[in-house]
């Protein structure tokens, strides 16, 4: 746990994430996202729907509503079924998850030889209750979404009647989530609100087709992780045994990460079969069916789900990407994730002349957005600056010194490799855009 204490640190000290609502001692399981933590989520949800949306011409993108008709959440099962088992402490009265083991033995450790004993498990929804209404004591009473997944099932008419979309095809979502968690912890891993970014592929309802197409998905989700430098040794395929499968599905598997805090899940690949479309059929009154033209049938369809968190996933990355070298600790984060592409120095920021100059270099690469955002940083010595840089993982610091004012040209420090190599200002653009792409 030791790591994910530095990680914690970092994460604050340089405006990655903080305690959501600090000042006011905070409320457990909700985080804000600093200047260089909303960069890298953004850079992160960017990605995925690049990959699932922009470079796929069967998948297309919705944004829907946080608050739904409760009659949503009826019908698919969360109202009853969402829920969490509970046991209670006998001697402190806190409450805990019974499928969390780890959790039960630290606190069982807490109390220093007194023999805990636990209530029986008790169910709990995990459902965040709100009220509308303009009147006090007439509000109805909604939830807010425990998953942005029956967003696109409750949207699949609409997208088939207004796009030009065909069997197979999926509706891709990023967007908040709320649960009402027991024990929120283990830093963002376990929050009450959360970010997902989510797949829903539509699909023939046969087990060719559904065996087909949950491992095509089950591939390019793991491929997708890689791509962006995760170290694929701490990446691994679990699947769920039967007991802790959702009754609907009909297979289930989680892309996991080893953790400073054991392996755990980030995100899963299921197999939801026709649940939820039947169930919204069933309980709207709306027929969810599809109908295939060139066979001349109508069906529902299954679905295979990818669903991950977005805030896991940050978390996962910046375990990952954290180093610590002999003089120095750095970010190796992907280019396409790290918060700053580039850095710009004036060498001195005590000569107008080099002031002038590096801004001049910063407003030319600010133009190209592919190496934005650019960071500015003329405080303490180069060195200082470099390592504040490598902290956050930024890949490139373009420094403007004396030489510049003579030759136009400028120095460009790796991350990764700490190497420099001088570059004339005119090709600085087009060599950074390169070196990022590599």
């Amino acid at each position: 746990m030791i790591m994910l204490e530095k990680i914690v640190s970092l994460a604050k000290r340089r405006g990655f994430v903080y305690s959501g609502s600090e000042i006011y001692g905070g409320l457990g399981g909700t985080w804000d996202y600093g200047p260089l933590g909303v960069e890298l989520k953004n850079n992160i949800k960017r990605q995925f729907w690049s990959s699932m949306v922009y470079n796929r011409e069967d998948i297309v993108g919705i944004d829907s509503a946080i608050l739904m008709n409760p009659k949503v959440w009826e019908a698919s099962g969360h109202v009853k079924a969402f829920t969490d088992p509970l046991v209670e402490c006998k001697i402190c009265n806190q409450r805990f998850r019974a499928d969390q083991k780890i959790d039960l033995e630290n606190h069982e450790k807490s109390h220093k030889g007194k023999e805990v004993t636990w209530t029986e498990p008790k169910k709990f929804n995990l459902l965040v209750e709100a009220k509308l209404g303009v009147v006090e004591g007439e509000k109805s009473k909604v939830y807010l979404r425990g998953e942005i997944t029956q967003g696109a099932h409750v949207n699949f008419k609409n997208v088939l009647d207004s796009s030009r979309v065909e069997i197979p095809f999926g509706i891709a979502q990023v967007g908040k989530a709320f649960r009402n968690e027991i024990t929120p912890g283990n830093f963002t891993f376990r929050s009450r609100e959360f970010e997902q970014m989510e797949l829903q592929y539509y699909i023939e309802p046969t087990e060719k087709e559904s065996k087909k197409w949950y491992e095509y998905w089950k591939n390019e989700r793991m491929k997708w992780y890689l791509s962006l430098g995760i170290d694929k040794k701490k990446l691994r395929f679990r699947q769920h045994q039967e007991n802790e499968r959702a009754h609907y599905a009909k297979d289930a598997w989680d892309i996991e990460y080893d953790s400073p805090f054991g392996w755990k899940e980030f995100e899963g690949i299921h197999n939801r079969g026709d649940w939820d479309l039947s169930q919204h059929q069933k309980h709207s009154g709306v027929d969810m069916s599809y109908f295939d033209q060139k066979s001349n049938k109508r069906f529902l369809p299954y679905i295979i789900e990818t669903s991950g968190g977005v805030d896991r996933t940050t978390l996962f990355f910046l375990v990952d990407a954290y180093h610590e070298e002999k003089d120095r600790i750095v970010l190796k984060l992907h280019p396409k994730l790290a918060p700053h592409k580039v850095a710009v120095f004036p060498l001195l920021s005590n000569k107008p002349e080099l002031v002038k100059k590096a801004h001049s270099v910063y407003k030319l690469l600010a133009t190209n957005y592919q190496l934005c955002p650019i960071a500015w940083d003329d405080r303490g010595n180069i060195g200082k600056r470099y390592f504040s840089q490598d902290e956050i993982g930024t890949p490139f610091c373009v420094t403007i010194d004396f030489q510049t004012l003579e030759d136009d040209t400028v120095t460009i420090r790796n991350r990764d490799t700490a190497k420099q190599e001088r570059v004339r200002v005119p090709n600085l653009s087009e060599k950074l855009q390169a070196a990022l792409a590599d």
